[in-house]
């Protein structure tokens, strides 16, 4: 189902965040819930993922995870600051079960506009009880099909997090 690499990357992050007993929580919008099941795809996985939030409208997020409607309508729902409120928001409503989250937003296509095109992502992680908790990552990875779109963004929110835990 995913790709080696894909599946390496997620190994990864379970093993690393398993040893430091860190539980995850996710907040997806492009990716629709992918992340999570790269996650656990991964044997062990249940240590260490807490729960998911797949939030495809600016409702969903405001309701989930308190993502501010006048950040959404200011900044439109790919953008760094949507990103790092899905992040914190996420993290906020794992209430102390998770202790790290990884939030996507981006334009899988196929639809687009000039300041948005297809391949625009921006992936945030936030850690609990660190004094820099999100780190943001702005990706354009060019108008691919769908599938790449979501499956590069996967990989890069993967590999994210595992930096973030100093891997």
């Amino acid at each position: 189902m995913f790709s080696q690499s894909i599946l390496q990357a997620a190994t990864h992050l379970i093993s690393v965040s398993a040893k430091r007993n860190i539980r995850i929580v996710v907040a997806e919008s492009c990716t629709g819930g992918l992340i999570a099941a790269a996650m656990t795809a991964v044997p062990g996985s249940s240590r260490v993922v807490d729960r998911g939030f797949v939030v495809y409208s600016y409702e969903s997020k405001e309701q989930e995870l308190g993502v501010a409607r006048s950040l959404s309508e200011r900044h439109g729902a790919v953008s760094e600051p949507i990103a790092i409120a899905m992040a914190t928001g996420a993290l906020r409503r794992a209430q102390g079960y998770a202790q790290l989250s990884i939030a996507a937003t981006g334009i899988a296509g196929p639809e687009s506009t000039a300041t948005k095109p297809v391949g625009l992502v921006h992936i945030a992680v936030a850690l609990s009880g660190q004094d820099i908790p999100v780190a943001h990552e702005k990706h354009e990875f060019g108008p691919l099909s769908r599938d790449e779109v979501r499956n590069k963004t996967v990989l890069a929110a993967l590999s994210l997090a595992a930096r973030c835990l100093g891997t």
